[in-house]
Order: C-alpha cells, then structure tokens, then sequence
C-alpha cells in the first residue's frame, strides 16, 4: 500500500513507563502496511530531571514526529493542572499538522487524559488501552475511567476488566482482552546477565536484591497520607539487602521522594544506587535478579509475576488492581513492611513463587491489537455516533 494509503495511527507516550509497554506494539504498526506511525512524545520524556527518555524511543529506531513539552517546575497540584492545560494547546496543535486517522493512549496519567480531550475535538478516533482497571489510590482511576468513555475502541488485560469497561457503557464488539503488553514485551528483550548489568550499572549486587519503585499516593481520602519515610526506615533495618530505586514519575509530591531517595543512598551508598531511569531492557533485566519488586508501582503487580520474583506492595495506590499470588501487600507502615519481607523471604513463600503464573500474561498480544484495527477501523470510522451499551436495558 503506498504510504498516502495508510491508515495514520498516532502512538501517545508521557513517560518511560508507558514507551516500555507501547513499545513493541509500536514496531508491529511500524512494519505493518497498512499503517503508518506516528509519534508524540511528551511528559517526562522531555525532561531532563526525569531522564530525557525521549532519547531510548529514538535510539529503538523511531521517530518521534511531534516533541510537545508540558512539564512545569513545580509538582504541586495547580502545576500539574496547567500541565495539562499545556497539554491540550500542544497536543491539538501536534494532531491539526499530523491529520492522525487513529490515536492511541496507554492508561491513565493526566498527560493521556490530556491527549484523549485533544483527540476528540478533532473527531480522531480513540483506541485505549489497559482500561477498566482499578487504582483507588491515586488520580489515575478517575483519569482512566474517563479516556475509557472518550474512546470507540478498548484492549484490556484481564477478562475481569473486559466486563467492567463493558459495564461502562462500552458496546462488546468494541472491547477484547488481548493481556497486557507490557509482559509480552519482556519476553522479545535480551536481558542483561549479573555480570553484565553490574558493570552497565556501576554496582555490585548482594544476596539479597530489592528493585524499588515508589511513587506518590496522589489520593488519601480521609486517611493519613502515607510517608516514604516508613518505607526507607523499613529499609534501614535490612541488613545485607541492597536497593536499586528508580526515581519516581512526575506526579504532584515527587519531589519529596526524590529528596528522601537520594538522602538514603548518600547514607548508604556502599548497597543503594538511584537512577533517574533505567529504560526497559536495564529495568527488565534488573527485575530478572531482583528478589522482588517493592514499592507501588503497576509493574510490580503486572510484571513482576513473570519473572517469578515477588512483589511487596507498598500503601494504597495499586488498591483494587487483579493480582497474581507473588504480590504481598501492606500499609506503608514500617513494621508492616518488615512482616511483609519476612514472608517474601520464607521458604513457604519461596517454594510458591516457583509455581505462579501472570493473570496478564496472552499471547500475541501486540499482533493481535494490530488484526483488531484493521478489523475494526472502517466500522469505527463509518459508525457515526458512539453509542451507549446500557446492559440495565437487557435484563
């Protein structure tokens, strides 16, 4: 197909996180010829606080067709408010020069929300992804629920979240459970070994290894926010175990946890060692020999699980996501996360980890999203209005 032909889908990444699970869906619409790909990049990726992970996306080979930067300094709630605001002016203006066919958001960050608004008031259709899950614990639940309404086409991970962007209104035919993209990701990636990731990281790893991925709770509801300091002052009492942090992304209360992690590996630099971002393949290949994955991150519940390794599930942010039996979960107390790492280290749950399988693991799942498209993309196109799928009307 000549390339005027192509169906245009424009990809929407925020931040590493969303590249690391959008990234081999992308080389499937790459190669495909019936699509073409485009790419906005935004968010964190601009930032050089964060990383600058715009860079990984280019050195994979693609090429980011529109740079939009919303960040502001600060990381309070009115910032992140008018990094939104950014967002729209910028997004709209990326999509009226680029004339996308489809557009495609991952989740449920603000900077997606961002886009899916600026994507519908230019009649582009939406395809999300990783909709009809819970995170009562953090803003992204509202903003997730929200792209969900504003979008004609759903891939899910888990048939539990079929149902529920179902019972949202969302006609069936316009919603399949294809797994989440993320785990197939992990398995088309050459990991690093010990040897050669020590060397690639400048660190030299123990016995006993923790990946740590915190982020903030950015809803408490009527409870007490949580403090990282309960994590790190957990941490502290571990002797022997050694800790490799990520620096977490760019939501209202990041700051403070930047400040707190780099404070605990000035202390203890001889077993910690942060890092802005690691990419997928060094983060991947860290979580390889990690003994478990702590913090509040969604890669520890929907990653993690694949590597047999376990999760310590770090305070409320994840509350309400499906879980596979490797996620221990706790409040951010210091005494509770200590009980919690006691049980991840005992040969009873040890033995268990051996035999666990990934609730979001399927197969295909990038090549399977690229058939639906196809599949789906005259009907969306030629279905005028969206319509509500009211299940009460079919009792």
């Amino acid at each position: 197909m000549s390339e005027e032909k192509k169906i245009k889908i424009c990809i929407f990444t925020g931040t590493r996180a969303d590249y690391g699970i959008l990234s081999g869906l992308m080389c499937e619409i790459k190669k495909s010829r019936d699509f073409k790909l485009q790419i906005i990049a935004s968010g964190s990726h601009l930032s050089v606080r964060h990383g600058y992970t715009v860079n990984e996306i280019e050195s994979d080979g693609f090429l980011v067709d529109k740079k939009v930067e919303i960040l502001l300094s600060s990381d309070s709630p009115s910032g992140a408010a008018k990094s939104m605001a950014l967002g729209v002016m910028g997004f709209s203006e990326a999509l009226g020069e680029l004339k996308s066919d489809l557009a495609v958001v991952l989740g449920d960050r603000y900077e997606a929300m961002a886009m899916a608004a600026a994507a519908v008031m230019h009649n582009i259709p939406l395809v999300h992804i990783h909709g009809g899950e819970l995170t009562r614990g953090s803003m992204d639940e509202m903003f997730r629920h929200a792209i969900t309404k504003m979008s004609r086409l759903h891939f899910v991970s888990t048939e539990e979240y079929r149902l529920r962007v179902i019972q949202m209104g969302e006609t069936p035919d316009f919603v399949y459970n294809v797994g989440a993209p993320g785990v197939e990701n992990i398995k088309k990636i050459k990991l690093l070994s010990k040897n050669e990731l020590e060397k690639a990281l400048n660190f030299k790893f123990g016995d006993r290894n923790i990946l740590v991925c915190y982020h903030p709770q950015t809803i408490s509801g009527s409870k007490k926010a949580e403090k990282f300091s309960e994590v790190l002052d957990a941490f502290e009492s571990f002797a022997g175990v050694k800790f490799i942090f990520t620096m977490p992304n760019a939501d209202c209360g990041g700051e403070a946890i930047r400040s707190a992690i780099k404070n605990f590996v000035a202390k203890n630099n001889k077993r910690a060692v942060v890092f802005d971002s690691l990419g997928k393949k060094l983060y991947f290949s860290v979580m390889n020999i990690a003994d478990a994955v702590a913090g509040n991150s969604s890669s520890g519940i929907i990653e993690a699980p694949s590597f047999k390794i376990g999760t310590v599930n770090i305070g409320r942010r994840q509350d309400g996501r499906a879980r596979s039996e490797s996620v221990i979960d706790c409040p951010a107390d210091s005494r509770e996360i200590i009980k919690a790492f006691d049980k991840l280290y005992s040969e009873e749950f040890q033995k268990k980890l051996a035999g666990v399988k990934n609730i979001y693991e399927k197969k295909d799942t990038a090549a399977n999203i690229v058939k639906i498209i196809k599949k789906m993309y005259v009907k969306i196109k030629s279905s005028g209005e969206k319509a509500f799928y009211d299940i009460n009307a079919l009792k």
